[in-house]
């Protein structure tokens, strides 16, 4: 008898599950708000040159003198929507004392090197406290990219610890460092000792992340184990909107750290209170320990329990696997598996970039980060409505087309509109989250489906690196829009975002569609696939693969 006829028997989804379900659901959230804290504390406030010999400088405009001074030593910006350059100042070598400024021949300019910070979103950043600006202003790039490095390298290897030591262990351990990491950072004294520790937050908390989804779809139905997997995307954006919430009442970059890395020590009760996965420890012939955690289930579920389970066999891969020879082989599944590593990387740069845009859109940075994450719930409850009624290439190829339309139909409400249209603006911005979201949620299962099954967990594992790209050119993007300034600044990360999105939901629907359709096994049945019709099934995929998640 194989596993899952003893959770049909148990109850696939009964009271049990829900309730470790449940329990799980808090450090997926927590991870929600770790994937875009250092978005927040990274955050660059409006700056300008500090006046040099005056040491009580501000931001705000002081008084009449105040502001005399700053005209006299700070020269307009370029930038449209700007009034003071952010980088350079008039020339003030021979000057000693501040009555001398009025006197300046207002022609020279010169780098700053002190900067003053306007404090009404933020008291303090790293970003401020540190002087990442001007030159240094990629480097808040360069430390969200080592984050998402941490996240490629964490999938990777805590899966491999996931397999060896156990699902619960490796939740423990892996949320354990986290936090210990999410300290250490908050009393980093610079930039590199600030990206490493990001880089081991990442690996982490990914790490564990990976570790929650396998063993929150390992111990459900199969019926349930596609969904269980999406629902856990509904609990992102609660740890984004938590970040939001915590960022608007702190507002200062080290106790916003802490606060979302505190409640990371709760998850250490994981190890007495979450029972390992019954089907790991069947694959690793501990089925006296199996046995205690399926009659407790069932139990609990109210049903009748087995008395042995000496018979029971996990899953077992089958030993005619595949490699990714087999795809590079085959022009059918090579066009395939591009598309999907193309609309993976896609898909994750839109996801996060568009909400690492939210600061420079305009209007108030808190609440448009808070929509930011809120947008996706409905995002996700979306396209679980959607998927079996149009089918999963029209479901992944038309939440990216939206989401694509909407984010470039931001062109005209920036540069040709008023600043009565910035609400249209940030609505246009949402729709774009709202559908990365949505396609997040469904490319996953569309891959599975569409991938033979003796290549299905490379193809998934490589696709997933694909997302890991994508992630880390968001902060670049995003970041670029920054750089640029003005009206087309707002918007052009939006743009960029939106075109790709576009093209990779219109590749999407060169793909065949899975719905209702046997799926393939054999590499001839993947080259065959979409090309004949195929018997209805119910086939549930089931992948064993430490990319076993979407949202990363």
């Amino acid at each position: 008898m194989h596993y899952d006829e003893i959770l049909q028997q148990i109850g696939s989804f009964g009271f049990y599950q829900k309730r470790v379900y449940s329990m799980l659901a808090f450090p997926c959230m927590s991870v929600g708000a770790l994937m875009f804290v250092a978005y927040v504390v990274l955050n660059t406030p409006k700056h300008r040159c500090k006046i040099p010999l005056y040491e009580n400088d501000t931001f705000e405009v002081q008084d009449e003198r105040h502001a005399r001074l700053i005209n006299f030593t700070i020269p307009p910006s370029d930038d449209p929507l700007l009034v003071y350059d952010k980088c350079q100042v008039y020339d003030v070598t021979n000057v000693t004392s501040l009555e001398g400024y009025s006197q300046l021949d207002n022609t020279r300019l010169v780098k700053c090197s002190e900067w003053v910070y306007d404090k009404s979103v933020f008291y303090d950043t790293f970003t401020s406290v540190n002087n990442i600006v001007c030159e240094d202003a990629l480097k808040t790039s360069h430390i969200q990219m080592f984050f998402f490095v941490g996240v490629f390298a964490g999938s990777l290897i805590s899966g491999l610890i996931s397999d060896r030591f156990g699902r619960t262990f490796n939740t423990c351990l892996c949320f354990s460092l986290t936090f210990v990491f999410a300290v250490a950072v908050t009393f980093s004294p610079g930039f590199y000792t600030f990206a490493t520790g990001q880089f081991f937050i990442g690996a982490c908390a990914m790490g564990g992340f990976t570790s929650i989804t396998i063993h929150s779809m390992e111990m459900v139905g199969p019926e349930k184990r596609l969904w269980t997997g999406m629902l856990v995307e509904i609990f992102f954006p609660i740890g984004t909107c938590f970040l939001a919430l915590m960022a608007y009442l702190i507002r200062s970059w080290q106790w916003t750290n802490l606060a979302i890395a505190i409640p990371m020590v709760f998850y250490l009760s994981f190890w007495w209170i979450i029972p390992e996965s019954p089907r790991w420890l069947i694959s690793k012939s501990r089925k006296k320990e199996a046995l205690k955690i399926i009659q407790t289930a069932a139990k609990v579920n109210s049903r009748q329990a087995p008395d042995d389970v000496s018979y029971i066999t996990g899953t077992s891969l089958s030993s005619n696997q595949g490699n990714m020879w087999h795809v590079l082989r085959s022009p059918v599944l090579l066009r395939r598996w591009l598309i999907l590593c193309f609309t993976w990387m896609v898909v994750s740069m839109t996801y996060y970039g568009v909400t690492m845009n939210a600061g420079n859109i305009g209007g108030n940075f808190y609440l448009n980060f808070f929509l930011m994450g809120l947008v996706e719930i409905p995002g996700v409850m979306f396209a679980m409505l959607i998927l079996d009624r149009l089918g999963r290439r029209w479901s992944n190829a038309g939440t990216m087309i939206a989401g694509g339309v909407a984010c470039l139909s931001t062109i005209p409400t920036a540069l040709l509109g008023s600043p009565s249209l910035q609400p249209l603006t940030i609505t246009l911005a949402l729709v774009g989250k709202a559908s990365a979201a949505a396609a997040f949620a469904i490319v996953y299962m569309f891959t599975a489906e569409i991938l033979p099954t003796m290549v299905r967990n490379v193809g998934l594992g490589t696709c997933s690196c694909a997302a890991r790209i994508g992630g880390m050119l968001a902060p670049y993007i995003a970041k670029s829009g920054e750089l640029i300034g003005g009206k087309f600044g707002k918007v052009e990360p939006l743009v960029i975002f939106g075109a790709l999105s576009v093209i990779a939901g219109l590749m999407l629907l060169l793909l065949p569609e899975t719905l209702g359709q046997q799926l393939p096994d054999t590499i001839k049945d993947g080259e065959m696939f979409g090309r004949k019709k195929n018997k209805q099934s119910n086939i549930e995929t089931e992948v064993a693969s430490p990319f076993i998640e979407s949202r990363q």
